[in-house]
């Protein structure tokens, strides 16, 4: 299906390049980051990346729990790494034939619907100012309903967002605007169109998981229409860059753009070559494990996001962590004591002297959850078992491995019930190898690979309309792990089990999924 999808467009695209279309055609893939926005250009036939650009965003956090970006910041960074790519493929910028888009999911923007002008800067997936009004959505309705109809325990997070929004800024709550996320407010800018990926409907609170729409009984919960919402993307769906876009950009007009895509999306996408049922896990701001499941299967989890299946059939399931490099990035600055780079390379000293923690010393890597002991707080981050020899060294093993275990602990029913018959990782994180070792044995015997691109893997999949071969990512097997190692990695899992067990017990807190 995706090679006749791939074919299609190539015949329109040569029609509309004809003229220029001597030089191999160029692919240009974009990743709106929650931290960085990335644009990579991919030869259109062997797939080979050519050239990237990143531009980091810029975060503004409040005491209050504010978690803002800019969107014209936004709009500046898209345009800024559009740009930079354009100097560095020089006379090829010309044999553009197409872009593929995808971003963050969660975002909170209003914006004018006609012009796409911001009204809001945009709360990104974890802002925490409108905790307080999802009570608020969930006392409207039986909470059965949310896992009858999402497959979700909870209501998305935007329904709270749009609460708080109309007590706080009324006068722009109004139809003649638009809620949108980081992902349709740049595909907008780049096509003229608006359209969301299942997934950001998802957390707004707008989409029926069931029967795969947005449901306007829901947003009843908020008084809100459901114009209030950009439509679905259906499919691969594409739209042609809007004149103004391709002028300033120069490109002819008519340029193909396909999105856009929620980011884990088209990381699954990227991977999906490595084998049929991968576990694709993206270990970025939040690590995230992404699997395919058939729509017969009868299983649930309180946080999950089942999303339609881009490739193949069934359910693409999204399931987030209350962890990752937000964790991650914490322990480097307050326990390395340097800036990032410098600290990264502390760090793989200190894994190289000894990967595991001493016995006894167990992590909860939740920095980024409610508290458990105060609704008001945020951070559910605990370390046990510290003592006169623990030292920072030994709380950064003790993290490393904890975050790992809770990616173990989450989807322990989908390796043992064998949904699942190989891991990818990607993201930053997937770069240390400290963390591919630690995985590689608590997934034992699957195969775990990690990508030779992992920063790539959204700007590859977001093209997957257009060509396979440019679409898919490639691999490299993680080494093996030592029958010693293994065992002390083991044990340290189940350490980190009891732990949980002690202090959570049967809670939903981590969210792990099970199977009738």
């Amino acid at each position: 299906m995706r090679s006749d999808i791939c074919q299609s467009y190539k015949r329109i695209i040569t029609i509309i390049w004809a003229p220029i279309n001597k030089m191999p055609g160029i692919l240009i893939g974009i990743d709106v980051g929650s931290t960085v926005l990335k644009a990579a250009a991919f030869d259109s036939v062997s797939g080979k990346s050519l050239a990237e650009a990143g531009n980091r965003l810029k975060l503004s956090v409040g005491r209050d729990g504010a978690r803002e970006q800019s969107p014209t910041g936004l709009k500046r960074a898209l345009i800024g790494v559009l740009f930079e790519l354009r100097d560095k493929l020089g006379r090829r910028w010309r044999a553009v034939e197409g872009m593929g888009l995808a971003a963050q999911g969660g975002s909170t923007i209003i914006a004018d619907k006609k012009t796409g002008q911001s009204l809001t800067p945009m709360m990104i997936w974890n802002d925490a100012r409108a905790r307080a009004y999802l009570p608020v959505v969930k006392e409207k309705i039986k909470s059965s309903f949310w896992r009858k109809y999402t497959l979700r325990d909870d209501p998305g997070h935007g329904l709270a967002k749009i609460l708080w929004l109309k007590d706080t800024r009324p006068e722009i709550m109004k139809p003649d605007n638009i809620y949108v996320g980081a992902g349709e407010f740049c595909y907008f800018h780049l096509t003229g169109v608006w359209r969301q990926d299942a997934c950001n409907a998802l957390q707004i609170g707008c989409y029926n998981a069931v029967d795969q729409r947005l449901d306007q009984r829901l947003m009843d919960l908020v008084q809100m229409p459901i114009s209030f919402v950009a439509p679905m993307r259906k499919g691969h769906e594409i739209h042609p860059m809007n004149s103004h876009m391709a002028q300033e950009l120069g490109l002819s007009n008519n340029i193909p753009v396909a999105g856009p895509y929620m980011d884990h999306e088209a990381g699954y996408i990227s991977a999906s070559g490595v084998s049929r049922r991968p576990l694709q896990c993206s270990l970025g701001t939040a690590w995230v494990g992404n699997y395919l499941l058939p729509k017969t299967s009868k299983w649930h989890s309180p946080t999950q996001f089942p999303i339609p299946a881009i490739i193949g059939k069934g359910y693409l399931v999204i399931q987030a962590l209350f962890t990752g490099n937000i964790t991650w990035d914490w322990a480097l600055r307050h326990l390395m004591n340097e800036d990032h780079n410098k600290a990264l390379t502390k760090a793989r000293l200190v894994f190289r002297r000894r990967l595991m923690p001493h016995e006894g010393l167990v992590a909860l890597p939740w920095l980024n959850m409610g508290n458990p002991l105060n609704n008001r707080a945020i951070g559910g981050g605990t370390f046990f078992g510290v003592g006169p020899q623990t030292d920072k060294e030994e709380l950064l093993r003790a993290l490393a491995l904890s975050m790992a275990c809770e990616m173990a602990r989450i989807f322990a029913e989908v390796k043992n019930r064998k949904k699942v018959d190989s891991v990818v990782l990607g993201g930053g994180a997937s770069k240390g190898e400290f963390f591919r070792t630690l995985l590689a044995a608590l997934f034992h015997p699957l195969p775990v690979y990690y990508l030779k691109e992992p920063d790539l893997s959204g700007t590859r999949g977001a093209l997957s309309a257009f060509c396979a071969k440019a679409a898919t990512a490639e691999t490299k097997r993680a080494p093996k792990v030592s029958e010693r190692t293994m065992s002390a990695i083991v044990e340290g899992y189940h350490e980190y089990l009891n732990l949980f067990d002690r202090l959570y017990g049967d809670i939903s807190a981590g969210g792990n999924i099970t199977f009738e």
